[in-house]
């Protein structure tokens, strides 16, 4: 019987029909699919039965499978390493710089070079064979024959290092070499390592061997202030590479891994003894005989007299980067700079930091330093970069990002001071957290309520905290530091107000000076003009540079300072006072005492000290108030003799107390002649003798030039 409906249609399939044969579908399906992959599988491994070793046979296969495994591991991790080191090759990498520009000191006197003309550079095809020679038998005598790292050549360093035991021989290639000049900077990092290993290799397969040598030649410092070995040939020798004598070109080719230790004009002897070395090694090398170098051995080179007078090479580098922003505009390229710099106090702060980590530096196994001295106009007067250019060209001072530590401080309370706050006002220095953050003090103990300036003067951690997660927030805090000149990248985090964001010496010295200038910002220069060789104005500061803001209220800055001066006083920078002068400023030493600084400033200059490690190895418990503090106190000693003191601006007076002066000196025990600092010159001149004397020479300066008659006038008037 037809079961239709009256419309003639055929009633559906029962919905629950449907879902039952789509359910035997799936399940016979993956019966299947997992019926052929059991009998694929059992195949396969019948197949692979095959290949089974036993015996010395297996373990070859282990070890060749263990090894593949390995290596898939090792090369995914090389590629992790790698792709930070190829991140340095972004950008116009092998173009040189076209600006030359001549430098001078704030008094007119020449001080120094940077920029390489292009074509000032000789091709190495028509460099002298015997000047090549004495490279490759120094640096890299394989350097054709490998790919960028010389493993023959690092086994025999190692050799003869162990044979000498001290290290006598370096394993880096001209490739390592250059990849580090070109991308990486000197700090002893594995990091550092590690990229220099890629970059070379990457160098060897973009460039071809005489490129990577000629670039290396063109670059590499050669002490002196010079960089490239055209350059070094005039300073040295006053002529061309091309003219280079054997004994000459021996000379320079010692210079390439030290040239503060062999520069001739500095140490003629130890430079002779190393060109002799280079010599021995163009012997042992084959580039040439005995007897060919004989006469080389017996005539050793002379050089220009240059006088004794040493180039401020840190403080050049960043100068010329300021000189070359400036100049952009202008389109002129060969240009002279007459600077910032004051050369006897650029003297000073070389002596001074190099003097504390020579006699304490080994006790507090701290090794490096850096110092930048601004007079209180904003003047750049010395920068310090480290203690010897020659071994290290990076500038700690304008490059290195350290941890501030509690020298941020002032920013936390120059931003509460904006906020109504006022030294007198209480806040308690007991336990806080934030979040799970919970800051301790350096004692390690807490407090009750403490007024503002107490808290800052004995560097309390908590307040700082409290202040900005009660009141301030973190960001405010971060913006004023900006708008006070400091340029390193902050993080707006809640452990900034602690100093845990890094940043540089300059800037410190620059965001301090904000202080220094009573709330004015801005102001940091490193040239006063810049003129062509014909003596057109190109660039003046007073004229063409920003007018300076001020970014700290009047009130604000004097609660500042008028808290800032006891630091010195009867705070954590008691070894930072000054005989006589009022300073004022901030200690700051950071977790595992990795960095100390001490930041300070008088009436007329403001310096930063920071020192610590490169390779951030914590020091034997040095904090800023110890050896930073100690040698911006020699310093700021020296750079107050015989000139106008200023007052701090809201400090009336720029003069010590006399009545504390007087109870302090009959504590103190007298000093012996034999300790006195040997830099410390007597004032032999009154305040207003020297004032008088700088008006002279003013007036002679803005006076005509004295018109000669001609002979014929002469003659006729006898």
């Amino acid at each position: 019987m037809d079961n239709r409906s009256a419309g003639g249609r055929k009633p559906r399939a029962p919905k629950a029909g449907k879902l039952l044969a789509i359910d035997a579908w799936i399940d016979s399906s993956l019966y299947e699919a997992g019926f052929l992959a059991s009998q694929a599988w059992e195949n396969l491994t019948i197949f692979f039965r095959r290949f089974r070793f036993t015996g010395w046979r297996r373990a070859i296969a282990e070890v060749l499978s263990e090894g593949f495994t390995m290596g898939t591991v090792g090369s995914v991790l090389m590629l992790a390493l790698a792709l930070p080191a190829f991140e340095e090759t972004a950008g116009d990498w092998r173009t040189q710089d076209d600006f030359a520009v001549t430098f001078m000191d704030r008094y007119g006197n020449e001080i120094g070079q940077r920029g390489i003309i292009q074509r000032d550079s000789v091709p190495v095809d028509e460099m002298p064979d015997h000047v090549i020679q004495a490279v490759l038998a120094t640096e890299d005598r394989r350097f054709f024959t490998h790919f960028g790292i010389d493993f023959l050549g690092l086994f025999r360093a190692m050799q003869e290092n162990v044979r000498a035991n001290s290290v006598v021989q370096g394993g880096s290639t001209i490739t390592q070499q250059l990849a580090k000049n070109l991308f990486l900077t000197n700090e002893r990092t594995v990091e550092r390592k590690v990229k220099e290993a890629f970059l070379s290799l990457w160098l060897e397969m973009n460039l071809p061997k005489k490129e990577i040598l000629q670039l290396y030649l063109d670059r590499a410092y050669m002490g002196g202030g010079t960089f490239g070995i055209t350059a070094a040939a005039d300073f040295y020798f006053g002529k061309g590479v091309k003219d280079l004598t054997l004994p000459e070109a021996a000379m320079l080719a010692g210079l390439f891994k030290a040239p503060a230790k062999y520069a001739p004009h500095i140490n003629l002897p130890a430079a002779r003894a190393r060109a002799n070395e280079v010599l021995t090694n163009m012997v042992q090398g084959g580039f040439m005989t005995e007897g060919q170098v004989l006469s080389a051995r017996l005539h050793p080179a002379s050089v220009v007299d240059r006088g004794d007078v040493k180039s401020p090479d840190y403080f050049l580098d960043w100068a010329f980067e300021e000189a070359k922003r400036v100049a952009q505009k202008s389109g002129v390229h060969s240009i002279v700079a007459r600077t910032t710099i004051d050369m006897n106090i650029q003297k000073a702060a070389e002596e001074a930091l190099e003097f504390h980590l020579r006699q304490y530096g080994k006790d507090y196994r701290a090794a490096e330093g850096a110092i930048v001295v601004l007079e209180n106009n904003g003047a750049v007067r010395a920068v310090v970069g480290g203690r010897d250019y020659g071994t290290s060209q990076f500038n700690r001072a304008t490059k290195a990002l350290r941890q501030a530590g509690s020298s941020f401080k002032p920013y936390v309370y120059a931003t509460a001071m904006e906020h109504d706050f006022t030294p007198d006002s209480a806040v308690s220095g007991g336990p806080i957290s934030w979040g799970t953050w919970s800051p301790k003090n350096y004692s390690r103990g807490y407090y009750g309520k403490m007024n503002l300036t107490t808290a800052l003067v004995k560097s309390i951690n908590t307040v700082p905290v409290r202040l900005a997660k009660d009141h301030l927030g973190v960001k405010p805090i971060v913006e004023l530091a900006h708008a006070m000149g400091v340029e390193s990248p902050l993080e707006v985090f809640k452990t900034t107000v602690l100093g845990t964001s890094g940043m540089t010496v300059m800037d410190q010295a620059t965001g301090y000076n904000t202080f220094a200038n009573g709330g004015f910002a801005g102001t940091r220069h490193a040239i006063n003009q810049l003129l062509t060789h014909n003596g057109e104005l190109v660039y003046d500061f007073e004229r063409d540079a920003p007018k300076p803001k001020r970014v700290l209220s009047e009130k604000a800055a004097s609660e500042m300072n008028s808290m800032l001066v006891q630091v010195p006083e009867w705070g954590t920078a008691r070894r930072a006072a000054l005989p006589l002068i009022r300073s004022a400023g901030k200690t700051g030493t950071t977790q595992g005492y990795r960095d100390a600084w001490y930041v300070g400033f008088t009436g007329n200059y403001t310096a930063a000290v920071w020192m610590g490690n490169d390779d951030f190895t914590p020091t034997n418990d040095m904090t800023g108030g110890s050896l930073p503090a100690m040698t911006w106190q020699r310093l700021m000693a020296y750079a107050h003799q015989n000139v106008e003191l200023k007052p701090i601006p809201g400090i009336e007076n720029p003069f010590v107390d006399p009545k504390l002066v007087a109870e302090a000196a009959a504590k103190k025990k007298p000093v012996d002649a034999a300790d006195a600092p040997e830099d410390e010159r007597p004032a032999v001149l009154s305040v207003a003798t020297s004032k008088v004397l700088k008006e002279m020479s003013e007036d002679f300066r803005l006076a005509p030039p004295i018109r000669t008659p001609p002979k014929s006038e002469t003659l006729s008037a006898l």
